[in-house]
């Protein structure tokens, strides 16, 4: 009992001390001199507190869904800017920089881009001008708004044998989808910083295809300008040997880096959906959870200073474990805790680990 009470005490002195070498200030205040802190947003979300946990810890917004082509886009002469608008907004009252997501992806698109009137595949000619006017019209929109945009989100495939995801803008138009997508983005804007994002950046095929495609438009000449490596970890990975091969290696690209939908979920990583099994009843963010997701966030932030030179940000997926969407992946309905702030919008100790440095 005595060496307990030990124990607790001086927990409550570490907690004590790291909260009053703070000094009110956020992650962004912490975290300046080393790269732009961010958080992925609803406009739901910036009419309620946590709209105060923003502008307390972070400098840069990412819309999570509202420039997305579905949302913003959903008929050929339609275009719903309400959301995004109002996220814009929100950035200039209270000077935050704002990354634009996406403008070109396979998923969150609407449907009649790829067909005509008649409902038949479109030609390579018709699709790649719909391309070119959709980025036009949501860059130019956006224009001294958005700092940088993710071009091309996740046109690499998950499958070993295969290089680019056989997506429709692929099947169309071919792999120079992606090269005109930074081209026009390029046009668009000059001074937007370009990304190309992805998600398991940490395996070491997928992160190979990653650096083949980001090597390969740079030496074509086209504008890309970044990478953006998602962030989307978990309890059992990455390893701190994973995250600093990632890093290493997309430093070595000469592209500056970007992690840009950081979560870390307290269950295992599984990367396919799948239907709730008898174990899956136990969402208690138990001691052992919260240890481990402590761990692995330690560990990716001493590796984030550490190549702060290449990093120039690192956003988190949205706001505080209140909502987020591993509440429904892959187990839909499964609450999970993948952030730094509770449902209460305090911080964890996870946020104390980060800070203490």
């Amino acid at each position: 009992m005595k060496q307990l009470l030990s124990l607790l005490l001086a927990t409550t002195v570490t907690l004590g001390a790291s909260a009053q070498t703070t000094n009110g200030k956020g992650l962004k205040d912490l975290y300046k001199n080393y790269f732009t802190m961010g958080v992925a947003v609803s406009p739901r979300a910036l009419k309620t507190d946590e709209a105060g946990l923003i502008l307390q810890h972070f400098s840069s917004m990412t819309p999570e869904n509202a420039m997305k082509m579905g949302p913003i886009h959903p008929k050929e002469n339609e275009y719903n800017f309400r959301d995004a608008d109002s996220i814009v907004a929100f950035a200039q009252r209270n000077q935050l920089k704002l990354r634009g997501h996406t403008l070109c992806w396979h998923s969150q698109t609407p449907s009649w881009i790829f067909k005509d009137d008649a409902g038949n595949t479109v030609s390579k000619a018709v699709l790649l001008q719909r391309l070119k006017d959709h980025i036009f019209t949501v860059v130019n929109r956006y224009k001294g708004s958005v700092y940088a945009w993710d071009v091309v989100n996740e046109a690499i495939s998950d499958k070993p044998d295969e290089y680019l995801r056989p997506s429709p803008w692929l099947q169309i138009i071919g792999e120079e989808y992606i090269a005109k997508a930074f081209q026009w983005a390029h046009e668009a804007d000059p001074k937007a910083v370009l990304f190309y994002n992805d998600y398991n950046e940490i395996s070491p095929e997928k992160r190979a295809k990653m650096v083949r495609l980001v090597k390969g438009l740079k030496s074509a000449g086209v504008p890309i300008h970044a990478v953006g490596l998602q962030g989307h970890w978990a309890v059992n990975e990455p390893s701190r040997e994973q995250l600093e091969s990632t890093l290493r290696d997309f430093a070595a690209t000469g592209l500056k880096m970007q992690i840009t939908e950081l979560d870390i979920s307290v269950y295992p990583k599984e990367h396919d959906a799948r239907p709730a099994r008898p174990e899956d009843k136990d969402t208690a963010f138990s001691a052992i959870r919260e240890q481990q997701q402590r761990d692995v966030y330690k560990m990716s932030f001493e590796l984030f200073r550490k190549y702060r030179k290449q990093l120039t940000g690192v956003t988190f997926w949205n706001i505080s474990d209140r909502t987020s969407w591993l509440d429904n992946f892959p187990v839909r309905n499964r609450k999970d805790y993948p952030l730094l702030f509770d449902k209460n919008l305090q911080p964890k100790k996870a946020y104390f680990d980060i800070v203490q440095f």
